[in-house]
């Protein structure tokens, strides 16, 4: 998959449901650049101008970050809760700005019991990022979402799977619709 044709790829789901593993995983197999909205914030936290929760500074930088990728020519990864319509909505604005197909990923773990346990036992990848408690993930306000978007459920499932599904996404946004 070159990046003859940039892409924006929004993944998008609560805290320890696979987000970050996945992303990952296909920014690496396309070529991809990987742009996370906690890395952004926990840096705007090192710098001293801000606690967490930052506010909308970090999905602010986060944004400008893509559309330059994409500008550049580059398909984009961009990672990050996006828990209300409007932070959504600005990462479609983002390929709407730049001309660039843009797909839309939640990523779920359906089964409460294994999502408990990653939340609980993930390791922080990211220095002096704390991350949030199971309680605190299960209080999230998360608003629904109202438009078509590929729903990954990572219950159950190995990466491998999860990134095939995601890859066949893109390959489908990347072929144009047939004509009558």
């Amino acid at each position: 998959m070159g990046q003859d044709d940039p892409m924006l790829v929004i993944i998008c789901g609560l805290p320890a449901t696979g987000k970050t593993t996945l992303s990952q995983t296909l920014a690496r197999q396309i070529g991809a650049v990987h742009v996370r909205v906690d890395t952004i914030e926990q840096a705007i936290v090192r710098s001293g101008l801000a606690t967490h929760p930052v506010g909308p500074a970090g999905y602010a930088v986060a944004y400008a970050l893509a559309e330059e990728h994409l500008r550049q020519g580059l398909t984009v990864i961009a990672e990050s809760v996006s828990p209300l319509a409007v932070t959504r909505d600005a990462w479609r604005s983002v390929a709407v700005r730049t001309a660039a197909p843009a797909i839309e990923a939640e990523i779920v773990c359906s089964d409460p019991v294994e999502h408990r346990l990653r939340a609980e036992h993930r390791a922080v990848d990211i220095p002096d990022l704390a991350l949030p408690s199971w309680d605190a993930i299960v209080r999230r306000p998360y608003e629904p979402w109202h438009r078509e978007r590929l729903v990954i459920d990572t219950a159950g499932r190995d990466v491998a799977a999860c990134v095939a599904d995601l890859r066949q996404a893109l390959t489908e946004a990347r072929v144009p619709p047939a004509t009558c």
